[in-house]
């Protein structure tokens, strides 16, 4: 629930940022460079007099749309494809499982690090890049999980009954990997975030000027001993939001599994 909190607030700062903040987070006030924090700017101002605060606020639509639709778009690719080597084993099996091993020879990172020289820097490859490096995590989990359910007896039933393969894995083994993913894809959450704010501090994930955590620790490094508000207020808002889905997922986690339950 405290995971659950953090994460509404920042949401709903993100989305209302517009209306609660005073100023924009891209124009620049040469007046006020590397001001600390004060009541006018309670996180300080940057190399170009930016507001510190504002910029956090609204990087925090970025750096979280970025999570979200990577683990969207690696668990719409993963999940089919692991339900698909569960179900069918055999040749299919084999060939998606020597797959995920390539990919899996790659620390997350640094595959996201190779797709984005690749594709080139920008928020929509910085989606695919980290996406797809999610893609292995969902294909194992969901593999394992269907390699138990295609012996249950219902789907025995099924086959019985001479439905299509389809329909007995969109009807019968997909509901049963629905609580597996969802707490997966939580705890995804806190790790695409981790990988789009390295490619951002790196320099390899939005197009500046938009406000994106990873980035605006990569432009405090230079002034990392001078200005110390410039890298910890980005930093802290990547902690709490990697924590808060840690969180979230350990409470999904516990909620889902009927073996945590008290009887």
């Amino acid at each position: 629930m405290a995971g659950l909190a953090v994460l509404a607030v920042m949401v709903a700062s993100a989305a209302l940022a517009g209306v609660i903040l005073p100023y924009n987070p891209d124009t620049a006030d040469l007046g006020a460079v590397l001001h600390g924090p004060s009541l006018a700017h309670p996180f300080g101002t940057d190399q170009l007099g930016r507001d510190i605060l504002t910029r956090v606020v609204y990087g925090g639509r970025i750096s979280l749309l970025i999570g979200v639709f990577a683990v969207a778009l690696g668990a719409a690719i993963g999940v089919p494809l692991g339900i698909c080597a569960g179900f069918y084993r055999g040749a299919p099996d084999a060939l998606i499982l020597r797959i995920v091993d390539v990919m899996l020879a790659f620390p997350g990172f640094l595959l996201a690090l190779v797709l984005i020289s690749l594709l080139g820097v920008g928020f929509t490859n910085v989606i695919l890049s980290v996406g797809i490096a999610s893609i292995p995590v969902y294909i194992r989990l969901v593999r394992g999980v269907t390699l138990s359910v295609r012996e249950q007896t219902y789907v025995e039933s099924a086959r019985a009954a001479g439905l299509p393969d389809w329909i007995i894995m969109v009807r019968h083994v997909l509901p049963n990997t629905a609580a597996p993913i969802i707490v997966q894809s939580t705890l995804q959450l806190g790790t695409a975030l981790l990988t789009a704010a390295g490619l951002g501090f790196l320099g390899l994930g939005v197009v500046p000027p938009t406000p994106e955590w990873g980035a605006m620790l990569g432009e405090a490094q230079t002034y990392l001993l001078t200005t110390w508000y410039m890298a910890t207020f980005p930093g802290l808002a990547i902690f709490a939001a990697v924590m808060a889905f840690n969180l979230l997922g350990d409470g999904l986690r516990d909620a889902l599994d009927p073996r945590m339950k008290v009887l």
